[in-house]
């Protein structure tokens, strides 16, 4: 017969090696694949990946027990500003266990803090660097920014505090500036964060046209809820978005890998809303400086033409004595010109009517008369030759007293 033993014999002789070579705790590096807590106690899955392939190689259940709990817990979130979660990589100081009937398993008694804190600090750098090398970190940095950002795209949580303050903080602003918000929930904390804020992203691309900018508020959790926004994923669609984003996530000490990438970064949504308001409130300054300098530019302009105006009137004033002296003493010597040589006209044309006058007298039948001669006529007309009358004609003879008759008979 073959030698062999129960199974609960192997498992105890398993149990006996464990305690013999594991009688201490042991610190163990490994990454939290899984974790959830229960009446006070928190369950683990704790994994171990190649470095090259990231393929799982180890696997182990542990637990932490209530009493351990509730010291540990918040112990390692003030020291790392992290909560225990899935993803995180830590160095716990464990019991090694082992069961017949659960088989193996580790039971934590303590964790390294600042093992944690130093991985996820690496883990940032290497985020950051290949960011970095991809060169999209100042993408959405060099975008310009809206001149007057009213049209908002909010992602955040309904039900947050932070959303709600921004919101008032928007609508009670004291120079009445008109906002119009448009949220689109998403989760803002924990694991699924990454993939929710992402899908709110696609859904404002679709609509981009609709919205100045993206405000990303998140208010009223734990700062240990904040690990999310170190996401490689999440940092590269925040960095290409074609919109400017503003992060208002609430980081009071830290900047994260989002506030890097981000155009800008404020501590809190109610900063991101003062934010926006400045912006208006220097619009409407440079606005009021510019209507400002134009109405002065209107008046000094107005000022040196209505001068140049008047210096125009003064010179015409001054062009118009100069010009009506002249023209004045030019009519005047044409007057006299005129008087000249209508005096001269006159005596001339009066000496003309002279000689006429003269040559009139001397041809006149009066002054042929008055000197001894006679006229004679037949019928009214002249007489001048013997021929123009006949025998019987009768004939008028006008001389300087008077006149007779006589008829012509030879």
């Amino acid at each position: 017969m073959i030698d062999s033993i129960s199974l609960s014999e192997l498992s105890q002789q398993v149990t006996d090696v464990i305690q013999l070579n594991f009688a201490m705790p042991v610190w163990v590096r490994a990454e939290i694949s899984e974790l959830r807590e229960n009446n006070g106690h928190c369950y683990l899955e704790l994994i171990e990946k190649d470095e090259d392939s990231h393929n799982i190689i180890a696997k182990a259940r542990a637990t932490i027990w209530s009493s351990t709990y509730r010291m540990l817990k918040p112990y390692f979130e003030s020291s790392t500003s992290e909560s225990l979660r899935a993803g995180l990589n830590v160095l716990v100081s464990a019991k090694v266990e082992y069961s017949g009937l659960y088989g193996f398993s580790l039971n934590i008694r303590d964790i390294d803090p600042v093992f944690t804190i130093g991985e996820l600090a690496a883990r940032r750098l290497q985020i950051i660097r290949q960011l970095e090398e991809e060169g999209v970190v100042d993408i959405n940095k060099s975008l310009p920014f809206p001149t007057l950002p009213q049209r908002l795209a909010i992602i955040s949580s309904k039900t947050a505090a932070g959303y709600g303050d921004f919101c008032d903080q928007l609508k009670n602003n004291s120079s009445k500036f008109a906002f119009y918000p448009k949220l689109f929930p998403a989760i803002m904390q924990g694991m699924q964060a990454e993939a929710s804020i992402i899908q709110a992203l696609e859904k404002i691309f679709e609509h981009i046209e609709l919205f100045d900018v993206v405000i990303i508020i998140r208010g009223g959790g734990a700062t240990t809820d904040l690990s999310c926004f170190d996401n490689y994923n999440l940092a590269l669609n925040c960095a290409q978005f074609p919109l400017p984003i503003i992060a208002g996530i609430g980081h009071q000490r830290d900047v994260s890998i989002l506030d890097m990438v981000a155009h800008t970064s404020v501590k809190t949504p109610t900063a991101a809303a003062e934010f926006l308001i400045s912006k208006l409130s220097l619009e409407k300054e440079n606005l009021r400086m510019l209507v400002n300098s134009i109405s002065d530019e209107v008046m000094q302009t107005s000022i040196a033409e209505n001068r140049r105006l008047d210096m125009l009137k003064l010179r015409i004033r001054q062009a118009g004595k100069t010009g009506f002296l002249k023209e004045n003493n030019r009519i005047n010597a044409l007057q006299f010109q005129l008087k000249n040589l209508a005096r001269k006209r006159i005596m001339l044309e009066s000496n003309k009517l002279q000689l006429i006058e003269t040559k009139l007298k001397t041809h006149s039948p009066e002054f042929l008369i008055e000197r001894g001669y006679s006229i004679t006529t037949l019928n009214g007309k002249r007489l001048t030759s013997k021929e123009q009358v006949k025998e019987g004609d009768q004939i008028t003879t006008h001389l300087s007293d008077g006149s007779f008759e006589s008829v012509v008979s030879k």
